[in-house]
């Protein structure tokens, strides 16, 4: 038996693994103590309650020989599929409901996905960035391009003529930055791909926080993204599904390389590897979709939109450089007095009780910056922007 030899070219430790280790060691040493934790972007609001109302439906369904229901298929249940097609089509994206795929969530499923390529194909990894992006396509042997981003371009780079990528990822709004990629800049993304004959894979679990009306939440809002994209969503932050875990991915009938259909690939894919999502969870899942729905959870988002507000306030007040907030559930902070990211976490930990994450975590170009999350209570959220007034200030 040979084991996966890629694993060793993994970096050791993962981030927020080293942030719990500092964590639990600062409680160790001060028991008691309450911090305000502001690092992994986990919602804490519950659930809508129309979520609950269907999941609760969908468990009584279980309960009788008429309405109960087994394996579903593969790709996918009609009518969350037909659901998710509707919520595209009101943003004047026309899908066909084989063309949507549901998943178990995200993350899963940007690992999944590269199921489809061939290893000799290079990823290119646009830093800072979440850094599953980077272990996935480590773990597969696959050659990592990674291409740096900073305050001078807002977090958001451009192709350029020298660039030979395979694989695009594109996450917008992104994690850890929070910068938007405007319709103009995305569409030089598409360009690019469709000469290259590359394949962007757009992570768009953010998208419900896109606030301006001129940012597109999804690639397929620019012509040319049906050739060359694959979109992965998620219900985790868009519905607080983080403990209950669905999301959906688009994979339009018109992107094919080598004369390989990507779509009818991407079947075979899951109805091989899969049995699909639950019943119980995608009729929680299409209840997101009805106009009560749309209604219960952007009060969530308002919450943590609110949270942003706050956050941004005491930056500015503290005159410190930050992107992100505006459309995004993260902000992107600079350390202040030139301190590292590292130093500066154990900085907030120990002398504010704040956590947040360091830059470095998301790659090299992450050095130097801070991720605050507003995914928090909100008094919470309040005491810890107060607390980074005075600490700073």
């Amino acid at each position: 038996m040979i084991p996966n030899h890629h694993y060793d070219e993994l970096v050791s430790s993962y981030l927020f693994y080293n942030i719990d280790q500092k964590v639990n060691a600062y409680l160790d040493a001060h028991p008691g103590t309450k911090l305000y934790k502001m690092g992994i972007g986990d919602v804490t609001l519950p659930l809508a309650d129309v979520v609950i109302k269907a999941l609760h439906e969908g468990v009584d369904d279980q309960s009788k020989k008429e309405t109960f229901h087994g394996y579903l298929p593969e790709v996918g249940a009609d009518f969350l599929r037909e659901a998710i097609q509707g919520h595209y089509k009101e943003r004047g994206v026309e899908l066909s409901t084989d063309e949507i795929f549901v998943s178990s969530g995200a993350s899963d499923e940007l690992s999944h996905i590269l199921n489809l390529f061939d290893k000799q194909n290079n990823a290119l990894v646009m830093e800072p960035a979440y850094p599953a992006y980077v272990d996935a396509n480590v773990m597969e042997g696959r050659k990592i391009l990674h291409v740096p981003s900073s305050r001078e371009n807002g977090f958001l780079p451009m192709p350029t003529d020298d660039l030979e990528a395979d694989l695009i990822y594109i996450c917008s709004p992104n994690n850890p930055t929070g910068a938007v990629f405007s319709k103009d800049q995305l569409k030089a993304w598409v360009d690019y791909a469709n000469a290259h004959h590359s394949v962007i894979i757009f992570d768009a679990a953010y998208e419900c926080f896109i606030a301006d009306p001129e940012l597109p939440h999804s690639i397929f809002e620019i012509p040319g993204a049906r050739t060359c994209a694959i979109e992965i969503c998620s219900f985790s932050k868009t519905a607080g599904f983080t403990g209950t875990r669905c999301g959906y991915t688009v994979i339009c009938k018109d992107l094919e390389r080598e004369g390989m259909n990507l779509n009818a690939m991407w079947v075979r894919n899951r109805t091989t590897r899969s049995n699909g999502v639950s019943y119980i969870i995608q009729k929680g899942a299409a209840a997101v979709f009805t106009p009560e729905g749309q209604k219960q959870i952007q009060a969530n988002i308002d919450v943590y939109r609110s949270n942003a507000k706050v956050m941004m306030k005491a930056l500015d007040e503290l005159g410190l450089w930050y992107c992100g907030g505006k459309n995004s559930p993260y902000i992107w902070m600079a350390c202040p007095d030139g301190m590292d990211s590292w130093t500066f976490f154990d900085k907030l930990l120990n002398e504010a009780q704040i956590v947040g994450t360091p830059g470095e975590g998301f790659g090299d170009c992450g050095e130097g910056y801070f991720r605050f999350s507003m995914f928090g209570d909100p008094d919470d959220t309040k005491e810890a922007a107060k607390r980074l007034v005075e600490l700073l200030k």
